[in-house]
């Protein structure tokens, strides 16, 4: 019997992609043969998986969880929207989103994290990709915190409780209400997700990433100075222009969506009063499955059939 070095180990794993944990196994299995452990991976299903790896995944769910002061919000991709109806993979996205509630919001630490099966987070994933058939990944998680206080959540549309195509998470620091902190939180939330008039980039001024407001003066001179009026006038509009822009990307500037006579601001600061203590929103996260992946065009098998054969 061949000993299971780690160089061993890693050999068996650039050859079939498959997780450090079950190239241990096979190599154990199988006594340290690497052609029969590659069989035996074969035979598990784990090395199609592996393959699976490159294939895009632009579609599954987006799954918020919360717990005492903390909230979290991740997004498990698959191949296809019907994977999201499997109860396996739902299950897994939201067992994922407990985790990452203490894992935190890197990636490599919540695939290292243990699932109620004793499985890691990342050799689930591998067994759940060679079960169903569809490359999987386990995108990005973000968490918020709010202590004391809440962390409220919303789900728009949501397949099943706490999963859908848009999460969003709210933290509000507060010795208010539970209750009430909730609600409120749940309102800003769905606030936030139908994203009007324009979706949040910060929850105050000072949280504007200086570059964008940058480049969005930039732009707005060049327009001004089109109109041929005089510099100082030209500054002028583009001040203007830029407070209007804070104003819809800053979310305590935004018209409250469910009351176009108040703002965030004004509804925060009302709640406040009401409860006879401050609030304060120390974050949130909106998170919408498949932004920012760039997907393949929709292949037209016909088109190519007929193209190869000269009949297009």
């Amino acid at each position: 019997m061949a000993a299971i070095t780690a160089a061993l180990v890693k050999e068996l794993r650039e050859k079939t992609g498959v997780g450090m944990m079950d190239c241990k196994k096979a190599l154990t299995e199988n006594g340290g043969d690497l052609e029969a452990s590659i069989d035996w991976l074969r035979k598990k299903g784990l090395s199609k998986a592996a393959k699976k790896a490159d294939r895009i995944a632009a579609e599954g769910l987006v799954a918020v969880a919360t717990e005492g002061h903390t909230g979290s919000v991740i997004e498990l991709n698959s191949e296809t929207d019907f994977v999201a109806r499997n109860v396996a993979f739902q299950n897994a996205a939201g067992e994922i989103a407990k985790l990452a509630l203490t894992a935190g919001d890197e990636i490599d630490a919540i695939k290292a994290a243990k699932m109620a099966s004793g499985d890691s987070v990342d050799d689930h994933l591998t067994h759940l990709i060679a079960t169903i058939g569809e490359n999987m990944s386990l995108r990005r998680a973000a968490v918020v915190t709010a202590n004391p206080g809440v962390v409220a959540s919303y789900v728009h549309n949501a397949v099943v409780d706490g999963m859908g195509a848009l999460g969003v998470i709210v933290g509000l620091k507060s010795t208010g209400d539970a209750a009430a902190l909730n609600d409120l939180g749940r309102k800003i939330a769905m606030h936030i997700a139908a994203g009007a008039p324009a979706v949040a980039l910060s929850v105050d001024v000072d949280g504007v990433d200086a570059a964008i407001v940058d480049k969005e003066r930039e732009v707005f001179a060049a327009q001004a100075r089109q109109s041929g009026k005089p510099e100082s006038i030209v500054e002028k509009m583009v001040e203007g222009r830029i407070r209007k822009f804070l104003e819809e990307v800053v979310l305590m500037k935004q018209v409250f969506v469910m009351d176009p006579d108040r703002t965030i601001e004004k509804v925060v600061a009302d709640a406040a009063a009401e409860l006879g203590t401050s609030i304060e929103i120390t974050g949130f996260i909106r998170m919408a499955l498949g932004e920012g992946v760039e997907k393949r065009p929709e292949e037209d098998f016909a088109a190519e059939v007929a193209a190869v054969s000269g009949k297009a």
